[in-house]
């Protein structure tokens, strides 16, 4: 057996272990990478230690670093709040409120998890006092976080950029992001069609006290008001601006985006010191380990000459359009028992044959790979799905789990085909 079936079989097992026992996929990487590296192939560890992702550590731990300070200082809270008052019991108007608070809070750099538990429990509370359909709710709030995830300024999108940009090919993070807000736009639409969400908007007036009622409820002011939380005050105000600043001296002094968030975010702390208290254990390290761990297994399986083994097979099937096809599907089933974050650290130098092919845009394909990978993340294995599941009001676990699932199914079965489609056949005019 060749060292690049080994290493691939070795891949799998990874996510196979990190599936369904909890242990950091992460772990398993950099276990793998010195397993496979060392004593299978006979690398030595000054060259395993070489390919370790500084660049994109310092990328990662710079961005959560700040946004965990921005969310703790509760403007992610306030946000979220003037979202609500202002759909002032429209009800058609409340899946699409739930889309753009997702998509805004997630494309300015809150975790997406964080963003799930912060609007699912009130998400759910006026979908049950309304009669409005939870599942159709999960959906769009789901898609709009998952189309902010792809913003330069988060984890998904720090990943696939930061990917390209390392292996050289053309790409660009306001495309992504804007190709991905269309998709799941796009997703979005047919799903608030076929749940009858048109009829929402013609929902007599009691169902609209409901919702007020719902909404003060979860979001009394009183309480918000005593806790700090829905007033702009100078710190939320500061956190706020620190967004274009640290675009601003990435873009005017070509810094990187992660030191600059660290400094930024120091400058924060010193501000009010005491406001940060604990925010290190804020940041996702499991996350980091996991990109971390896996980005390195990879950069391994690239220096024992498992890609070039993966590019001549890929390059065997002719016809790079089918080829591309071939890769969403297997991105849609795999991201659905497997991390997505880790599964789009894993997919580009993986997939090179394609990228290169000039006859396809690898904008345009790292976008399809990107939104296939990703609209399965509403699977209740996931965490996400996971935090929706634990919130749901008026049904049944059991019942919406089911739901969940067969949702899952169908995004399998439709997503990628959507996004290949609408990216390598269509093809964006831009």
């Amino acid at each position: 057996m060749s060292i690049a079936i080994i290493a691939i079989l070795v891949l799998f097992i990874i996510f196979i272990l990190g599936t369904i026992l909890p242990i950091n996929i992460g772990v398993l990487g950099f276990a793998a990478a010195f397993i496979v590296g060392i004593l299978i192939y006979g690398l030595s560890l000054d060259e395993i230690s070489s390919v370790l992702p500084v660049k994109l550590f310092i990328f990662i731990v710079g961005m959560t670093y700040l946004f965990a300070i921005i969310q703790k200082s509760g403007a992610v809270d306030l946000i979220a709040a003037i979202g609500l008052r202002l759909v002032n019991g429209k009800l058609g108007f409340i899946p699409w409120l739930l889309f753009a608070l997702s998509l805004v809070l997630t494309s300015v750099g809150t975790f997406g998890i964080a963003v799930v538990s912060l609007l699912a429990p009130i998400a759910f509370k006026i979908a049950f006092k309304t009669k409005t359909n939870q599942l159709m709710i999960s959906i769009m709030m789901m898609m709009g976080m998952q189309a902010g995830a792809f913003s330069p300024l988060n984890i998904f999108g720090v990943i696939v950029n930061g990917g390209m940009q390392t292996r050289g090919f053309e790409h660009s993070p306001a495309l992504l992001l804007l190709n991905c807000i269309i998709y799941f736009g796009i997703v979005s639409f047919i799903t608030f069609l076929l749940f009858g969400g048109v009829r929402l908007f013609k929902r007599r007036e009691s169902t609209s006290m409901a919702y007020v009622a719902a909404s003060k409820e979860m979001i009394d002011e009183e309480v918000w008001i005593k806790q700090g939380k829905i007033r702009l005050d100078l710190y939320k105000g500061f956190c706020l601006a620190s967004i274009p600043v640290i675009g601003f001296l990435s873009i005017g002094f070509n810094m990187n985006l992660g030191i600059a968030a660290i400094l930024v975010g120091l400058v924060l702390s010193f501000i009010s010191p005491d406001k940060n208290v604990g925010i290190l254990n804020v940041i996702p390290w499991e996350v980091i380990l996991l990109v971390t761990g896996i980005f390195t297994y990879f950069r391994v399986m690239e220096k024992i000459g498992v890609m070039d083994y993966v590019t001549d097979f890929i390059a065997d099937m002719g016809n790079p359009d089918l080829a591309a096809l071939a890769v969403l599907y297997v991105s849609g089933f795999v991201s659905a028992f497997a991390s997505t974050t880790a599964y789009l650290t894993s997919i580009i130098p993986m997939a090179e044959t394609i990228f290169m092919n000039s006859h396809l845009s690898s904008i345009d394909l790292i976008s399809a790979i990107s939104v296939s990978s990703s609209i399965v993340d509403l699977s209740p294995l996931s965490s996400a799905g996971a935090i929706l599941l634990a919130n749901v009001q008026g049904i049944k676990e059991r019942v919406f789990f089911r739901q969940l699932m067969m949702t899952t199914g169908i995004f399998i079965a439709f997503g990628p085909g959507l996004a290949w489609l609408l990216f390598i056949v269509i093809g964006m005019p831009w």
